[in-house]
């Protein structure tokens, strides 16, 4: 039996205020821009110095790219969590779903469409979401390969697995241009509708 390791106090304590900051911080960026919001200024916004807001995150940049590698990391946690006869095509729906809804904001999607359209209209932000992304498929691919009993170097589940995330890509830029007014979750079902032939390899 595995025994879960239960944060510390402190280590509780240091995610709440992370968490907090990075909501704060998301915020302004969306709000003001990227290049028109400093670090003091979110320091300020959250009633810390910047010394202190340097001790969770090593700058702007690092609040989104930290938003989104835990996005990535929920998206691989769920496709290896997925029950072992579901089809490819189906894991890798369900698995970029919690992506889709994540970005999408159930509980906040004006929030969340604002920081997208952020990520998306910024050129530092979408190259280093981007560079995440290519990242987030070689995990991906490895975890695919596993469930389907193939060496990682087989093309199939690296194909597939390109093809999910161009999915997400197009999912997004098609969201955040209709302003919200599209349902994500439709459109990625949409987008795997196109890719599900293929992905029955």
């Amino acid at each position: 039996m595995v025994v879960p390791v239960v944060p510390s106090l402190a280590q509780r304590k240091r995610q709440l205020v992370s968490d907090e900051l990075r909501e704060i911080a998301l915020q302004l960026l969306a709000r003001q821009g990227y290049d028109n919001t400093t670090v003091d200024e979110i320091a300020a916004a959250a009633g810390m110095s910047r010394r202190t807001f340097h001790r969770y995150y090593a700058s702007k940049e690092d609040v989104v790219i930290q938003l989104l590698a835990d996005v990535g990391d929920q998206v691989q946690t769920e496709l290896a969590a997925r029950p072992s006869a579901e089809p490819p095509a189906e894991a890798l729906r369900r698995a970029v779903g919690v992506a889709i809804d994540f970005c999408s904001g159930h509980h906040d999607p004006v929030k969340m469409l604002a920081v997208v359209r952020l990520i998306l209209g910024t050129p530092t932000l979408h190259a280093r979401f981007l560079s995440l992304q290519a990242e987030a498929q070689a995990g991906l691919t490895g975890v695919l390969a596993a469930r389907l009993g193939l060496p990682p170097d087989d093309l199939y589940p690296e194909m597939a697995v390109r093809m999910a995330l161009a999915a997400f890509d197009a999912v997004l830029e098609r969201w955040a241009a209709s302003s919200g007014s599209l349902d994500p979750q439709e459109l990625t079902d949409a987008a795997f509708a196109v890719l599900a032939p293929a992905l029955r390899g």
